[in-house]
């Protein structure tokens, strides 16, 4: 519904404007986002944008996991490490990607870096939170059984963490996608950041809305598709 007046609204200001260099109408996209789409441009650029998101993503969950388990766990290390996790927190996008291609180079290792280390220290926080509220009586319960400590990661620290380690993907997930498209816009040869940044030099409104949108569709379909069912499975223990 709402994505409907969304549309209706923009036919309408498109109308009133009548200025298809300022606000083409979605109609007048038609046309450019199939040529595109049959040139295979637009699957290239989508394709290398969705290959940098998945490896940055990876990086950020797996290191941010085993960071934040370790702070919420050990009072000591949380300690030392809280200091840099705060810098690391507020510390802006931009300036870690220009750092990482002055320091590496122009490269995909420099960008899926940037992308990565922006996004570990939030993942850190969300499962450190996690790890602080994991059942102590449990824990006694697994000790008291001799439980493998292999078995008990799997059958009781996971689960407990399980809801925590979804929010941290789904919030990290939404902001990986937009650190990417700057990571291309400012230093790749490809990718939709890097589209946008080419059309925006030659101003055409109509092919930035087309790679913008292609982005924006994807970026919801795997929302859909794939991370609002996994969070919904992982959390489904709590109205059982």
């Amino acid at each position: 519904m709402s994505l409907t007046a969304f549309l209706c609204a923009w036919f309408l200001l498109a109308a009133i404007g009548n200025d298809p260099t300022v606000l083409p109408s979605p109609a007048a996209l038609v046309q450019p986002f199939w040529q595109e789409l049959m040139s295979g441009e637009l699957a290239y650029h989508l394709t290398m944008t969705v290959a940098r998101v998945i490896a940055a993503f990876s990086i950020a969950l797996a290191v941010g996991i085993v960071l934040g388990f370790l702070m919420g766990t050990r009072p000591e290390l949380d300690k030392w490490l809280d200091p840099w996790l705060v810098v690391f927190l507020n510390l802006p996008a931009l300036v870690l990607i220009v750092l990482c291609y002055l320091w590496i180079g122009l490269n995909e290792t420099a960008a899926v870096a940037a992308v990565a280390l922006n996004k570990i220290p939030g993942v850190a926080t969300i499962i450190r939170e996690g790890a602080r509220a994991l059942d102590r009586e449990l824990k006694s319960m697994a000790t008291v059984f001799r439980v493998r400590p292999v078995t008990y990661l799997r059958h009781f620290v996971v689960p407990q963490l399980a809801p925590y380690i979804a929010g941290a993907s789904r919030s990290g997930i939404a902001v990986i996608w937009k650190v990417v498209l700057v990571v291309e816009f400012l230093g790749r040869s490809n990718g939709i950041g890097f589209q946008i940044h080419l059309y925006f030099q030659l101003f055409d409104v109509a092919m930035v809305l087309v790679y913008s949108l292609s982005f924006i569709a994807l970026m919801l379909t795997i929302e859909w598709l794939l991370l609002q069912p996994v969070e919904k499975r992982v959390q489904a223990w709590r109205q059982a």
